[in-house]
This record gives structure tokens, sequence and C-alpha cells, in this order.
């Protein structure tokens, strides 16, 4: 739940996250941090409240195009927020079976277009280890450029899917009924995960969402430890760009399949069906949901072989599929 806005004469400062989510990012450094600068921003607004109207400062979550482009070929355009874009476009490439695995990906870089008087835009190029968009003004949108292996390059080339994806649209384009709903290869694994540690999982999920709490508008993607702990978790205006920048993260901090056995990701949104696939190619044995799952995602975790949980609430939870991993 978004935290309640404060008069406007306050700075909006004050009121972003602070020694609640210290640690939650490993390796976190000041220039890390300070992602969350361009990815929410201060705003006066009116608030009507028992019967009184007063001005007051809020915190806005800010959306962007963000455009990947593979060896210099446009793909997709999604909205996204624009912090951790090197982790979204890592893992977006990785779950949408674009990449096999990181290593295929040999270098990438950020480019900011400002919007310029008359039109024109202009371009400000960032290095990939660079995660930091300070200042930068995104309304012209952000590109991410990627140079990949030829050999899955030749093949994206080969699907001819250039199409602009929505806030909460998982198809990006895909041509036919084949390419939209995917079959997942099935999650190997059999780690027993005890009730309590949804419980727990849950219970942590409000304390580790920083953007969350400032502007109540965006979505969680949590790796979780076997007993529950959060381990790593990242945000965004979309539910399938936070898992993406989750994997990204991973793969780019060199944990992905280490840091993923034995452990299960809690999402803060429904479970879709794209994000069942998902989680199968990132190789989760158990996702949870905190809201409902939708038909077709409950027989694509049958498929895969994924414990499916939704209505992850405190003191209560549903399980789907597979209910054979989760213990007393």
């Amino acid at each position: 739940m978004k935290k309640p806005v404060q008069p406007a004469e306050s700075e909006a400062s004050d009121r972003r996250p602070g020694g609640s989510c210290d640690g939650l990012y490993d390796g976190r450094s000041d220039s890390a941090d300070s992602d969350h600068h361009v990815a929410s921003c201060p705003q006066v607004v009116g608030e009507w409240r028992d019967g009184r109207s007063t001005q007051v400062a809020d915190e806005v979550i800010c959306e962007t195009a963000v455009a990947l482009v593979y060896n210099g070929i446009s793909h997709v355009v999604m909205m996204a927020t624009p912090d951790y874009l090197e982790d979204f476009a890592l893992g977006f490439s990785l779950t949408e079976g674009i990449l096999e695995h990181p290593a295929q990906l040999y270098d990438m870089s950020v480019v900011p277009r400002r919007v310029a008087v008359g039109g024109r835009g202009a371009d400000d190029r960032r290095g990939a280890g660079n995660d930091t968009a300070g200042d930068l003004d995104v309304a012209g949108g952000m590109e991410i450029a990627m140079d990949i292996a030829a050999e899955r390059f030749a093949l994206l080339k080969q699907a001819r899917r250039n199409l602009t994806g929505r806030t909460g649209c998982g198809l990006c384009g895909a041509e036919s009924l084949e390419q939209a709903i995917r079959r997942p290869t099935p999650v190997v694994g059999n780690q027993r995960f005890p009730h309590s540690a949804i419980e727990r999982a849950v219970n942590q999920l409000e304390a580790n969402q920083p953007l969350q709490a400032i502007t109540g508008a965006v979505h969680g993607a949590a790796l979780c430890h076997a007993d529950g702990n959060i381990l790593l978790l990242r945000e965004d205006v979309g539910r399938h760009n936070a898992l993406d920048k989750l994997y990204g993260a991973l793969c780019r901090q060199s944990r992905g399949a280490h840091q993923l056995a034995g452990s299960f990701v809690l999402i803060s949104s429904r479970a879709s069906y794209e994000m069942v696939v998902k989680a199968a190619v990132m190789g989760v044995e158990m996702l949870v949901a905190v809201s409902a799952p939708t038909r077709l995602a409950i027989d694509l975790a049958h498929q895969a072989n994924i414990t499916l949980v939704g209505f992850a609430r405190p003191g209560r939870h549903m399980v789907y599929t597979n209910p054979q991993r989760i213990i007393n």
C-alpha cells in the first residue's frame, strides 16, 4: 500500500525509502540507489480528504518507451520503469527465447532519446556497466542496443516480430497462435517448501518494495530462499518486466542457475500464463502470486512441473498445481 502523501511544503526526499531496504540488492552502491531518482518523481497535486481540499507533494512513478535493439535492428518497444534497464534487457532476451544463455550477449548500451526542439532526437550513449540513469530526460524514450551472437540474431530476424508492447502485454508482437502460447520445457527438481516459507515471503514483500511504498504503482518480483526470506527483488510498472529484471539481475551477477536452485519466486501480481512461461525458462520450481492465476497459467504450470500458488496473503494461500513440493 502506498504511504500517505505529505503536505506540499515537505521535501519529497523525506519520503524516500530508508534503512528498511538496506542490503536488499547485493552489492548495491550509492550510484545504483540513484536509479530511484529517475524511476519516480515528485509532483504537487490536489487532494480531497475529509471534506477539505489541500495541495500535497506526491511521488509519481515514471514510465517510458524502451526499444530493444539487437545488432542494429529494433525488435520491440515496451513500456517500462526506466531503472535497471540492463537487467530488463538481458532477462527479457532470455525469457523470450531470443538468447539461450547470457554468454550470447556480447555487449549492451543504453541510449536515452531526448526530445529536442523541432522534434529531432539527441542520443546520449552509456556503457552497459552503468545502471545509473541520473538526471536524464527520458521523455523521448530509451533504447537498449545489444550485440548478440550471429546464430541467435538470424533466428530473431526469421521470427519477424517488431511490434509495440503495452504495459501488461506479454505477447510482444507474436504473429501466430504458436508464437503467442509457448509450451515450456518441464522444470527439473523436487525441492520441498514449507507453508511457513510462503507466509514469511509474503510478510516481507511490502518492506522490500521501496518504489511501491512511495508511488503505489509498481509490481514486484522477488527471489526467495527456501525458508521464505527475500534474497533479491526488482520492481516495474509491468509485472512481466519486474520478473525479467529479476532474472536479468541474477544472470548479470553470475548467480542465475546456482541462486535459483532450491529457491522460489514471489510476484505481487496475478499469475498469468506468460509469467508461468518465464518462470519455466528461469527454472523456477515454485511460483507464488499475491493474486489469482488464470486457467491457462494453471494448465501450463502442470505441463512445466511448476508448483503454482495463488492468493498468497498473510495467513492464507491456495495451491493450484504440484502440491507435493509444499510440506507442513
